[in-house]
């Protein structure tokens, strides 16, 4: 039976770049109230529909694993923040990409969707139903923001970045994964304003109202990602020792320091970039993991371990053994359109948007 092993990488990050300074100009809270709580000082917001990102994304990291468009049998767009619901958002990136051979499926589990799809792509992969996988985590969260809520627009922004998974008979790739969910407190994180129950009764789309539930989300995250992350290292067992690099979700620096102090690795050993992007949602696992690959963090035959949670609360970990490469075999020439208008200029654009449907 052959294994899935990530060869491929790519991610593209909105350049507008919003600080706790912007935020501070139309909320009341300033970088400090915003650091000491979440270790976050900026986020991207993005110019560009997702279906853009994902686009981008995923024509990077082919050309970094040296694949054709039409070499891919599957993609899988992991994310909650869609486009459109019907198509969905993975159809739309075969049909730019050229992937005429490739099936397309969507994943919504909100924060955990690219670890989701993970999954979903080395099953099918080990199954001998495919050989070659792109899976994309993106999110487009901005303009489905409540920005007059502190306790949520401050942690929220825009990114993606995609894989691409090749069958191997080497020992590699995902070698251990769980996948998990707290269904019975799944209202303690709800977007009121997005689907089929809000038609039609006075909601506008994007005109939402964020339930978010702080203390119980951190408490439950924490339980679950770490229930997770001991169930893979038991099963591959390695042990905390084993493990060369933590790639978590990046919602917020406790639950980062929480998650890795029960796993018994240490901070250094923990890839952190929430502090530059706050929580992307389904973007964060992947952007994280091509930046450690892009800071040398992660070496040839390395152990990984990645680990999430997300509305639902849906949760999960995968250990992964990576490959003999850590460089891309190509690069691509795709960039996203020209920046015309500043972070903050886009968020009072939503906001001004938002005031509109409301009035109407």
């Amino acid at each position: 039976m052959p294994n899935a092993t990530i060869t491929g990488w790519g991610k593209c990050m909105p350049p507008a770049v919003l600080t706790n300074a912007d935020l501070a100009t139309f909320l009341d809270t300033d970088d400090e109230w915003i650091t000491s709580r979440t270790g976050i000082k900026e986020r991207r917001i993005s110019h560009v529909p997702l279906g853009e990102l994902g686009y981008v994304s995923a024509a990077r990291a082919l050309a970094c694993a040296g694949l054709e468009a039409t070499d891919l049998d599957l993609i899988i767009f992991g994310t909650c923040s869609f486009d459109e619901q019907v198509p969905n958002m993975a159809s739309g990136v075969q049909k730019r990409l050229g992937a005429v051979n490739a099936g397309a499926m969507d994943v919504n589990t909100a924060c955990t969707s690219y670890l989701y799809g993970l999954t979903t792509a080395s099953a099918m992969i080990r199954q001998g139903i495919i050989r070659n996988a792109l899976v994309i985590g993106g999110e487009l969260i901005s303009p489905l923001m409540d920005w007059t809520n502190r306790n949520v627009a401050v942690l929220f922004g825009d990114g993606c970045a995609a894989t691409v998974l090749q069958a191997t008979d080497a020992d590699e790739g995902v070698l251990a994964d769980k996948l998990g969910c707290f269904g019975d407190v799944r209202e303690i994180l709800l977007v009121r304003g997005m689907g089929q129950r809000y038609a039609n009764r006075g909601w506008h789309y994007g005109d939402t109202e964020w339930v978010f539930e702080g203390q119980e989300i951190f408490k439950r995250a924490v339980i679950g990602m770490s229930q997770a992350c001991e169930t893979v290292l038991g099963a591959t067992g390695l042990g905390a020792d084993g493990v060369d690099l933590v790639v978590p979700h990046q919602a917020n620096l406790r639950i980062i320091e929480a998650v890795a102090k029960r796993a018994g690795v240490p901070m250094e050993r923990t890839f952190v970039n929430v502090h530059r992007y706050g929580n992307m949602s389904a973007a964060t696992v992947p952007v994280a993991l091509v930046e450690s690959l892009e800071d040398g963090r992660v070496k040839p035959q390395a152990n990984l371990l990645l680990t999430g949670f997300g509305a639902g609360l849906t949760w999960s970990a995968h250990v992964v053994r990576w490959g003999a490469r850590t460089h891309p075999l190509g690069a691509s020439d795709v960039e996203l359109p020209p920046l015309e208008k500043t972070a903050l200029e886009i968020v009072r654009g939503h906001m001004a948007a938002k005031r509109g449907s409301r009035e109407a």
